[in-house]
Order: C-alpha cells, then structure tokens, then sequence
C-alpha cells in the first residue's frame, strides 16, 4: 500500500533533524525512451522501501536541465517520495536560476542540491562563469536559500574535489558554502570509510557541524572501477582494487564481491555514526535492493536494531 502524500511535503533538514537514519537513492535523466522506461520502474520498484528522499542529476553544463526538472516534478506530483533536485551554476543567468526555482517551489518541490557544477564537454575543462551568473556553489545556496523555505544541501568530496589544490583549501571551500546556509551535505563516490571519515573530522575541526550523508555505489563489473575514478575524480583505493582483481575473470563473483564491499562499508559507517546512506543508483535497483537486504539483515536497515528508515 503507497503512502498517503503528506499536504506539506518535508524538507530534509527536517528529515535529519528527526534524529532517524537517512536512506535515499540517486537517479540520473534518461537519454533515451528505453532509458525513460527503466528509470520508472527502478523508482516504483524502490519506492516501498520508503526512503528519507531520492535525487535526481543534473548534467554537465545544465545539458539536461529540463529533462531533470521534469522527472523531479513527476516525482513530486506522482509518487509517496521525496524529490531533491540538482542544481547548478554553470552556464547559467541568475534569472534562469531564479525562473528553475520558481518552477521547483510551484510543484512543492522544497529540496535542492546545490553545486557549481561541470563545465560542459570536458568536465575538467576551464570553468568560465556566466556573465550574469554566479561563480561559486556558496553563492547559489544564498540564492535559493534567500527566495524562500528551502533545504539546501551541497557536496562533499573524501578525497578532495578534483579542482581543489589542496585538502586545506578544498575543506574552507566546504565550511563556506556550509555557512552560506547548506543544510545537508552528500559525499562523492568513495570506497573507504575511512576517507569519509578523515572528511567529517576535518570539518568538524573547521568548527562546521552539518550532517554529512557518504554517497555510496556498488561495484558491479569491473569497468565500474574506472568509471568511477573518472565520475569522482578521486583514484580507487588500490587495497580495495586487489579483492576485485582476485575475481575479474568472473563476473559474477565481481558482482557479489560489490554487492558484499558495498555492504561492509555502510555498516562500518553506520557504526560509526553517519547519518546514512545515499546510494547512488544508475536507474538500477536490484544491486541497490541487495545492498540494502543485507543491511536490514545485519540490522542496519528498517526492520533492524539501528533506527529504521523514515517512512
């Protein structure tokens, strides 16, 4: 049975502030009819998991502006879930930004996720600001903040953000938009805890307390390795890499060992205290769905000893 879509939709400080355990899960726009179809039926299929919110992407350069905006209003007006949509500077005018926000706030729409983002092309091509836009991902979340009853959440990088030269500066980079008015971060991509961990205290001593949610994805094939490094920008922790050469020649045992790492580090993280998990699913549920079956297993999910999902 679907739940009943509350009259005055959650905003994911909201959420967090609950004290509750966060679970939510990552889409990207679709480019293709097929693609389309897929998407729906891994949202419809995660749905009754209930999770905290789910995202959906934004691509390089705003490429696919309307594509995200749409899905997102979809989402809004034809599921039980929780939409947090993407948005970005790049390639913007501060009245395209303004005009995007009134679109989102129309359909209830109160989540955003804030990032500069990726010049497109080639993502680490010179980033030009638009003539009328804006240059920095801090001086977006004072926008969206400043144009009404938003949650703004903001990225996070373990490793460092690819542009950054150096971790100092990339941790003050963070603490400023923290302090712009973020109320949430997601991490990057990583497959390390303790990355994530060298992260939260870094900013924690930067005297900056936001609730920072680890972005996961599963490792189901060997090219997702590389993909990774080049979505990331961050290098595979060569550890890690040696359990899955062990397997390469066998795709499926390539897929379990995914499906069990990505397992193992959430619950490492939520021992120690993440506030949950994003996952970042690739408009696929089935290695999401057996990553989380293992969690509530081992009593991190919704039906375990940890606090459940919010429903």
């Amino acid at each position: 049975m679907q739940r009943a879509r509350p009259e005055r939709t959650p905003t994911v400080r909201e959420l967090l502030a609950s004290g509750t355990r966060s679970f939510s899960f990552e889409f990207f726009p679709p480019k293709t009819p097929q693609g389309a179809r897929t998407l729906w039926r891994t949202i419809r299929e995660l749905e009754p998991l209930h999770p905290t919110f789910v995202s959906v992407t934004y691509g390089a350069g705003g490429g696919t502006r309307d594509t995200t905006v749409d899905i997102v209003e979809r989402i809004a007006t034809d599921t039980t879930l929780t939409p947090v949509a993407h948005f970005t500077a790049v390639n913007h005018s501060q009245a395209e930004l303004r005009h995007l926000i009134g679109r989102f706030a129309s359909v209830g729409v109160r989540n955003v996720l804030a990032l500069r983002g990726d010049p497109p092309g080639d993502p680490m091509g010179e980033w030009v600001r638009h003539p009328d836009g804006v240059a920095y991902a801090a001086e977006l979340v004072e926008m969206i903040r400043s144009y009404g009853d938003f949650s703004v959440g903001v990225a996070a990088f373990p490793y460092k953000h690819p542009r950054s030269a150096d971790i100092e500066s990339d941790t003050r980079h963070f603490v400023a938009k923290c302090r712009a008015g973020a109320d949430y971060a997601i991490t990057q991509m990583f497959f390390r805890a303790e990355d994530y961990f060298g992260l939260r205290d870094r900013v924690s001593a930067a005297g900056c307390d936001v609730p920072i949610i680890p972005g996961i994805m599963p490792v189901t094939k060997m090219s997702t390795i590389e993909r990774s490094e080049q979505l990331s920008g961050a290098p595979f922790p060569p550890e890690v890499k040696a359990r899955f050469d062990a397997v390469a020649d066998d795709p499926e045992a390539v897929r379990r060992l995914g499906i069990e790492h990505a397992a193992e580090l959430c619950a490492e993280l939520l021992e120690q205290d993440a506030p949950g998990i994003h996952f970042i699913t690739f408009n696929q549920s089935t290695a999401t769905r057996e990553v989380y079956e293992l969690l509530d297993a081992g009593g991190y999910g919704a039906s375990g000893s940890v606090p459940p999902m919010i429903a």
